[in-house]
Formats: structure tokens, sequence, C-alpha cells
């Protein structure tokens, strides 16, 4: 499917269908994270619940202040690039314009969990940083054709990588990233 035919899907799709189909996603991911760690991992309960260890000084350095930094560094390009630089066919206006904030929290701690768990705990762990961190840039395949987009994601999947090459904690990781959705997707709400 082309880029274009999936941006002409979307508009076509009701906010409901399209946040349905997110979570369904999110859902495999998450699955799929865990069916790898059975295979990969030597003690499957001990290797998950160490990934999940940090100090209050590690979740504030290197969760909650990397996020603070791609978000400011997100809102001056928002606000100085022309908007089809950010235009991602419609989905994330879909998924989270008319959504209770209730709801956006939800919806973006179930992307973050899911979505760390996969590329920082199975991936990473077991093949490395640099592939964890293409891999992940590469999965979100709708921002390809946006250079912008893509150099973002890229970036903040390699500063992720990085945080959790640090740490090892996937704490860490899941906290930045929900915060960038989570902010990111209050001012997507915002706008409206």
């Amino acid at each position: 499917m082309r880029l274009t035919d999936q941006a002409q899907l979307i508009k076509q799709m009701s906010d409901r269908e399209v946040t349905k189909h997110l979570v369904y996603t999110q859902l495999f991911i998450f699955l799929f994270a865990i069916a790898l760690s059975v295979f990969l991992f030597d003690a499957f309960f001990s290797d998950w619940q160490q990934l999940f260890t940090l100090t209050f000084n590690e979740w504030l350095f290197y969760g909650i202040l990397p996020a603070v930094v791609v978000l400011a560094i997100d809102f001056v390009l928002m606000a100085s690039l022309p908007k089809r630089f950010y235009d991602d066919g419609g989905i994330n206006e879909k998924v989270f314009k008319n959504q209770p904030l209730t709801k956006i929290f939800f919806l973006t701690l179930i992307i973050a969990f899911s979505e760390e768990m996969l590329f920082r705990g199975a991936i990473q762990t077991e093949f490395g940083y640099i592939i964890a961190s293409l891999v992940f840039a590469v999965i979100h395949f709708r921002y390809l054709t946006k250079v912008v987009l893509f150099v973002s994601v890229l970036c903040v999947s390699f500063l992720i990588g990085y945080m959790y090459e640090l740490t090892h904690s996937l704490s860490v990781t899941i906290t930045s990233h929900f915060l960038i959705d989570f902010i990111l997707a209050l001012s997507i709400r915002v706008r409206k």
C-alpha cells in the first residue's frame, strides 16, 4: 500500500475506527514482545523483572529530562516549519483530536509500554542498540516520505535507545516515550 493510499483510507475511517486499529496494533506489538522474549531470554520472568529496576535519579535524569528536551525541540520546529512538514496523513489527529484527557493518557501509556517492551526490552536487549533504534524508526513507515517526521522519529529512537543503554531500565524509556507522546497528543487536542 502506498502512503497516499493509506492517507485516503485514513480519511474514510472514523476516529473510533482508527483508534481501534491503533489499540489492536499495540496489543499485537505487546504480544510479539512477550513471544519473542520467551524464545530469546534465558530466564523469562527474572529477565523482564530486571528490566524494570531503576533509581529515582535515573528516572528523572534519563526518563523525564530527555522527554522535555525532545518536546522543546519539537515545539520549536512545529512553530517554525510549515504544517505540511508535520502532516502524518491525519492519523494522530483522528486518534487524539476528540478524545477526553483520560483516554489520551491511557492510549499514550499503552503505546509507550508496548513499543518499549518490544523495541528496548526484547530487540535491543538481544540484538543491540542500532538495530532496535533503526527498526523502531522504520516501523513508523508513514513517516518515511516526510523528512522532518522521519528524522525526528529516528533521533528520538536513538536517544531513547541510548537512555536504555545507560540504565538498562524500561521504566526510564517508557517514561520518556510516554511523556513525549502524551504531551504531543495533548497539543493536538488543544489545537482542535
